[in-house]
């Protein structure tokens, strides 16, 4: 039984390929860098959207604040208590956060105070509770903020410059971690007396206050109950910060789809090119292949491994240029469209979230097109008589 693969032909359109090198070449780029920058984008979104999600679950059922002319202002801790009478409400924290800004490396950092008697609305400061030491001054940063004190010069200690203008002497007692580095990675977590004396906050004040829910088809019901008692609060919820979020990662995803339309009208202008016919030389030497007893099926089955050959191994670099890329360098100036070039934050790390959909939409982008649009006007000179390819 004679094998399907016929390696003297696979050797021929190796062969051939070499022959023309520098087209070769050029082919092998042009798709070898399509597919990094589809894969490029695909990952950085997957990667994007992962923390995202992931960010938004962790954040209490429903936050409540205090506005006055449209802005945000400190809410009396007494409404604590008001909200618990609520049917349907598990349990409510008055939170003490708020951002400072760090001149000399031109970021903000998040501090964030906890009580360590208070039951945690996050899973990620019960664990944090058990390493701050509340009995001094002290703090445990996010690696994004350790980095930059290190650049600094701040290892063991930072100032913090009260609104008043003296300073508060905070020690670092550790690094803080969440389940994603969105969540945690800009965070300092101090005790909430001294959040209260960096922002100066008085004691019956808080930045808002947090709310559990015990049924979560309640928290509407709740959130309208907690929007009556205080009428010129902001109650917003879990969902409310679903869509606000989605809505800004819709906005990004703009300019990534620019640059796939982009990337994809080019690709196709290749594959046009192609298909639209071959060129004198490659129509001889189909040609010369049937006058030495080619058939049709062998002329076709060369070009489909010359297209095999040059798109897969272009699909195979572009998407580990695409990895190396995003996963190893953080995709610096692509990662910049969606989180901005704002020197007002810290930067994180993309998580590596594999997606073998999206591997096999950039294949299917890829491979099989072009290697359609090699086998078809081979065909078509393939099935025209060889002197009459040969004129």
């Amino acid at each position: 039984m004679r094998s399907r693969v016929n390696f003297y032909i696979v050797e021929y359109a190796i062969n051939s390929l070499i022959r023309q090198k520098y087209k070769t070449f050029f082919v092998v780029l042009v798709l070898s860098t399509l597919v990094f920058l589809l894969a490029s984008l695909f990952f950085i979104t997957n990667s994007i959207k992962y923390e995202l999600s992931a960010t938004v679950n962790s954040l209490p059922e429903i936050i409540v604040q205090k506005t006055k002319a449209g802005r945000h202002y400190d809410i009396d801790v007494s409404a604590v208590d008001e909200i618990l009478d609520i049917a349907g409400v598990e349990s409510v924290s008055a939170r003490v956060w708020g951002y400072y800004y760090f001149e000399n490396a031109g970021v903000n950092f998040t501090l964030v105070g906890i009580d360590e008697y208070e039951e945690q609305y996050k899973n990620s400061f019960k664990s944090a509770v058990q390493k701050l030491n509340f009995k001094t001054s002290s703090m445990l940063v996010g690696i994004g903020v350790k980095k930059i004190m290190r650049n600094n010069y701040y290892k063991e200690y930072f100032n913090f410059i009260k609104p008043d203008g003296k300073l508060k002497k905070m020690n670092i007692g550790g690094e803080f971690s969440a389940d994603t580095e969105l969540e945690s990675n800009d965070v300092m977590l101090m005790s909430k007396d001294d959040a209260r004396e960096i922002f100066d906050i008085d004691e019956s004040k808080a930045t808002d206050i947090v709310v559990r829910v015990a049924n979560v088809n309640e928290i509407a019901t709740v959130a309208s109950k907690i929007k009556r008692l205080h009428p010129d609060s902001r109650v917003i919820t879990k969902d409310n910060l679903k869509i606000s979020y989605q809505n800004i990662f819709d906005y990004k995803s703009g300019v990534f789809l620019s640059f796939f339309t982009i990337s994809l009208f080019t690709f196709f202008i290749i594959i046009y090119d192609k298909i639209s016919g071959l060129s004198s030389e490659q129509k001889r030497e189909i040609g010369i292949l049937k006058a030495i007893g080619w058939r049709v099926d062998d002329v076709l089955r060369e070009k489909f491994y010359e297209g095999l050959i040059i798109s897969l191994f272009s699909y195979i670099v572009g998407i580990i240029l695409a990895f190396a890329f995003v996963y190893i360098f953080n995709a610096p100036l692509m990662q910049s469209i969606f989180l901005g070039y704002s020197k007002l934050k810290t930067t994180f790390e993309l998580p590596f979230v594999f997606d073998i959909q999206t591997l096999a939409l950039i294949f299917f982008l890829s491979v099989p097109i072009y290697i359609a649009a090699t086998i078809i006007p081979s065909w078509r000179s393939a099935t025209i008589e060889a002197d009459e390819v040969m004129r």
